[in-house]
């Protein structure tokens, strides 16, 4: 079965296509992606364990209905922290920013009261009690307590967080990896300076608003700063140092990629992606997760939920806003996203993209999308159905496999739909193909004869025999100018791409002209008019016809101008000449019983062919006969010569074809007309002074337009200024080539 020659051109512009977005990754690529990872974790999430050491104080709403609205003072805060030391919390986490003094310290409200006699007692009264935050400052001193601070993307004028840890990097520099702040909302220095640890509260949102993944560490001023989740591991272990492993370490490489890799912290060792961020293995919300504030403050809170845990303070309460969308919850309270995360570290439970993943996604789906592509054609639609199918089960089982199994997280469904589309492409293409075999066949005809003929010979095909009628026919011949030396540029593949470039644009003038075309012979294209259905306007047909190939002449020349430019090559314009005849032929089926062509004999099919030639010699572009432009009158034309062609005995009247009607009508045309044919008569009759003075003067009026025409009458009337022709020289000029 034969294929359509560009067949593969459309999956292979889809694969190339798919394969570049695939390696640069747009936003909807990457969202596509999270979403397939986030439903892995729909279908399987973290199991979760009263064991794993983590717990949230939430202030939820019962809590602020019990205690009262927030902020609460800080000497509830205070008590808070030290009814957790009391029950042995290996560390106590704040997931807010103490960034501004109490409003409800003695000295907060003693500014508050009214400067009148009768509030002195009362501001009196207020000194004696302590600062809240003094309080709150003492209780957390010596304690295991972490604290937040909020990085910002704008410059602050406080002074950067302070650093509790230590850091120790091996391999590459870590810093230009991790996410980077301009400034800071940090804590009270008072409260600062106090506690153990002190890390950043900001988790990094996915470009869809989704939080899968949470950064370890960041820079401010370059300088680096844990995130709450690495400094309460550090806390809770009693850890002073922060390890930062990066590509480049010893035992350590990235396939390619560069950055972070992994972390350690005490007795935990923690892999990371290149910009220190881990995916958290979610398991949704866990009401077991939680401890009400209220409980602890009223002494009921089970103690074996919070002894030796990390507690994390923060909210639930949906008026306190502090809500995330997640894989498995779009309104999660903000601090389970850093239990979750602590939760994950501890459980070891790991999320990993590999760093080879990505290399792996795009490599796998651009080669089984070539094989596919070549194998096609060969084993037809139903085979490769099959292994498009199991490609696309293998490949979605095993990205299921490596999650379920190993905890990677890989992308099948951009392959699929990759290899999916590109079945379904290649397949439509060989299905089209094999459907249009038979219109094929018929369409091979429709390149050589017109439209209306193969119709013809379709309805009736006793046509198809040879013999042929007489018929008034117009003839074109259309020839490339200069041809060999244009050739010369060109390899034999080029020089042929070149042809077909060339006729098929003029081909479409014809035949959209109701024209036929007979034959092409290398550069040169016959034409004719009126057969082999009738055309009654066919005289103006070949004559606009041959107006508008030179119009569709410089649209190519500027496109193989632009490609000689484009490829560093000389470039030379195509030049055609034409020739026009109009006379009665003999057409029909030419040929032998074994082979014929539809085409058209007789004397003025030669007569056309001369007067192609005759074109080059006289100037102009195109050159009609006496017949052509009696029957065409609405066209512009000047008069050439009245010359005897090689091969004929008979003189004919030539013509220049310039222009249409509006051309005609044109204030140029007429004075340029009227000079030439003075010029015309006066050559006849042999004025040759006069003559060479109208030479001038026509050839002003026609604007450089005819150079090579007037070049050609000066040489004349100089040679018969010396060599009269006679008396009796009838004007004729005798033509000694084609």
């Amino acid at each position: 079965m034969r294929k359509f020659p560009w067949s593969p051109v459309l999956p292979l512009l889809f694969l190339f296509l798919s394969t570049g977005l695939h390696v640069i990754e747009p936003t909807f690529v990457e969202q596509l992606r999270h979403r397939v990872f986030d439903e892995y974790q729909r279908l399987k999430p973290r199991e979760y364990s009263n064991d794993i050491p983590v717990r949230i104080l939430d202030i939820d709403d019962e809590s602020l209905s019990r205690i009262g609205q927030w902020p609460w003072p800080r000497d509830v805060m205070a008590e808070i922290v030290a009814r957790l030391n009391e029950l042995g919390a290996s560390a106590v986490v704040f997931d807010m920013v103490f960034s501004q003094p109490d409003r409800l310290s003695p000295e907060s409200l003693r500014k508050m009261l009214p400067k009148r006699p009768e509030f002195e007692a009362a501001r009196e009264g207020l000194l004696q009690i302590p600062d809240n935050d003094e309080l709150f400052a003492q209780t957390v001193d010596g304690a295991y307590v972490v604290t937040g601070f909020a990085m910002t993307g704008r410059e602050t004028t406080e002074t950067a967080p302070a650093i509790k840890a230590g850091f120790a990097e091996n391999g590459d520099r870590a810093a230009p990896y991790l996410p980077a702040y301009a400034g800071a909302m940090k804590v009270l220095s008072n409260i600062e300076s106090k506690v153990a640890g002190n890390g950043a509260l900001n988790a990094i949102p996915e470009s869809d608003g989704v939080y899968r993944r949470i950064p370890m560490f960041m820079t401010l001023n370059d300088k680096i700063y844990p995130s709450l989740v690495a400094e309460s591991l550090r806390v809770a272990q009693d850890a002073s140092t922060f390890i930062i492993q990066a590509v480049g370490a010893s035992g350590e490489e990235g396939f390619g990629e560069t950055g972070l890799v992994s972390f350690k912290v005490g007795a935990v060792k923690v892999p990371t992606d290149e910009n220190g961020q881990i995916w958290v293995r979610f398991t949704g919300d866990i009401p077991e997760r939680y401890v009400p504030a209220w409980k602890l403050l009223d002494g009921s809170a089970p103690a074996e939920k919070l002894e030796g845990h990390i507690v994390l303070i923060g909210t639930s309460a949906a008026a306190m806003k502090d809500l995330r969308a997640t894989p498995l919850d779009p309104a999660a309270a903000g601090v389970s996203l850093h239990a979750e995360a602590l939760e994950t570290i501890l459980t070891g439970n790991f999320l990993n993209r590999p760093d080879f993943a990505h290399g792996l996604e795009v490599v796998a789906s651009f080669l089984l999308g070539l094989l596919l592509i070549w194998l096609l054609p060969k084993w037809g639609s139903v085979w490769c159905a099959v292994l498009t199918f199991a490609a696309i089960v293998g490949v979605v089982a095993g990205a299921w496999y490596a999650f379920d199994v190993y905890n990677w997280l890989l992308d099948p469904i951009y392959f699929s739909v990759v290899i999916l589309v590109i079945y379904l492409t290649q397949s439509l293409l060989i299905f089209l193909a094999t459907e249009a075999e038979r219109a094929r066949v018929r369409g091979a005809f429709g390149m050589y004869l017109s439209p209306a003929l193969v119709e013809q010979l379709a309805s009736d095909p006793e046509q198809l025999k040879l013999g042929g009628e007489m018929k008034d026919i117009s003839i074109m011949f259309c020839d490339v100018r200069g041809f060999t030396s244009i050739s010369e540029l060109y390899d034999p593949e080029g020089l042929t791409q070149l042809i077909n470039k060339f006729l098929t644009p003029m081909t479409q003038v014809i035949m959209d002209r109701m024209g036929t075309i007979d034959k092409y012979m290398g550069d040169c294209i016959m034409a004719f008019w009126n057969a082999p259905v009738d055309v009654p306007t066919h005289v103006a047909e070949a004559c606009n016809s041959a107006l508008t190939m030179f119009e569709k002449l410089e649209e190519l020349n500027t496109e193989l101008e632009q490609e000689a430019v484009s490829n560093n090559k000389e470039f030379r314009p195509l030049k055609i000449g034409i020739g026009l005849n109009t006379g009665s032929c003999c057409v029909g089926n030419m040929g032998s019983n074994q082979r014929f062509d539809y085409s058209i004999l007789g004397d003025d099919v030669n007569l056309c062919s001369r007067l192609e030639g005759q074109s080059k010699g006289y100037g102009v572009d195109i050159v009609i006969s006496e017949t052509t432009k009696i029957a065409a009158p609405e066209f512009a034309t000047i008069e050439l010569d009245l010359i005897q062609v090689k091969g004929k005995t008979v003189p004919v009247r030539i013509f220049a074809l310039i222009g249409n009607s509006e051309v005609q009508d044109s204030v140029w045309f007429k004075d340029m007309s009227a000079v030439h044919a003075e010029l015309i008569l006066e050559y006849r009759n042999q004025n040759w002074k006069k003559a060479k003075m109208l030479v001038s003067k026509a050839r002003e009026a026609a604007g450089e337009k005819f150079d090579g025409l007037y070049d050609l009458f000066e040489a004349r009337i100089e040679e018969y200024k010396s060599n009269p022709p006679g008396l009796d020289w009838d004007g004729v000029f005798i033509a000694t080539d084609k």
